[in-house]
């Protein structure tokens, strides 16, 4: 399936009014130009979604855990003090470092950071994955697809994390390994305000997504059961049912 063709039948499958995936990966060269950016990215990597391409890089990611995540500079020493004394997302410093270590995550080699929407990629060259903000029907969707060819207990999963930790750094490490899991994102309440309320992220990495690609028309997502869903988000259902 090309890229093109996964475009119509993602259309078919959820909403033209769906926003489209985000593709995102390293590359020597930057997409557009490397502009200032807020100091948390999450909101800047929704924009994709309608159309702008952003890039990233150690110059305009100003956020300690934001550079660590995007694999551009190493765990500066705040970063276990705030995750554990201010923000209290985990119990002490000492868990904050376990976690982080355990993620093993190395310096990226190149020094660009490129996020495209679907649409304006030509191929999944120098892509570590592709994120999904979906709402709760989208969500149903995504990973019964997922779980169609996978029995895996963590073919779709979720781990503690920041927001771009959930979306860029896991489907990184998995897309290194030639793994399958999908990542269930955006749990973080730090994050969250920069995205729609009604939004999670699910992200798959490039390897596993070339394998969905080829079962998208076989799995759920052109059943009857999801098709009563896909009205619901088509608005086709007005009436919850109970």
């Amino acid at each position: 399936m090309t890229i093109q063709e996964f475009i119509i039948k993602y259309k078919e499958a959820f909403s033209k009014n769906t926003p489209l995936p985000i593709a995102f990966g390293y590359s020597d060269k930057a997409v557009t130009e490397v502009k200032k950016i807020p100091r948390c990215m999450i909101g800047a990597i929704r924009k994709v979604c309608e159309g702008e391409t952003l890039t990233l890089s150690a110059d305009n990611v100003l956020c300690g855990g934001g550079s660590l995540y995007t694999a551009f500079a190493p765990m500066p020493d705040r970063v276990p003090v705030f995750v554990s004394e201010v923000e209290h997302y985990k119990q002490n410093k000492e868990l904050v470092r376990t976690y982080i270590n355990r993620l093993d995550i190395c310096l990226s080699n190149k020094p660009y950071l490129n996020f495209m929407r679907m649409d304006c990629v030509e191929n999944l060259d120098e892509t570590e994955g592709i994120i999904f903000f979906a709402t709760p029907d989208v969500l149903s969707g995504l990973c019964s697809w997922a779980f169609y060819d996978n029995n895996d207990n963590d073919a779709v999963c979720t781990q503690f994390a920041s927001g771009c930790c959930s979306i860029v750094t896991f489907a990184t490490q998995e897309n290194k390994k030639n793994g399958r899991r999908c990542f269930i994102g955006m749990l973080d309440p730090s994050a969250r305000p920069l995205i729609p309320k009604n939004e999670l992220t699910f992200t798959i990495p490039t390897c596993r997504f070339k394998e969905m690609m080829d079962t998208m028309e076989q799995s759920a997502l052109f059943q009857k059961a999801y098709s009563i869903v896909r009205k619901r988000i088509n608005g086709e259902i007005q009436k919850e049912t109970t």
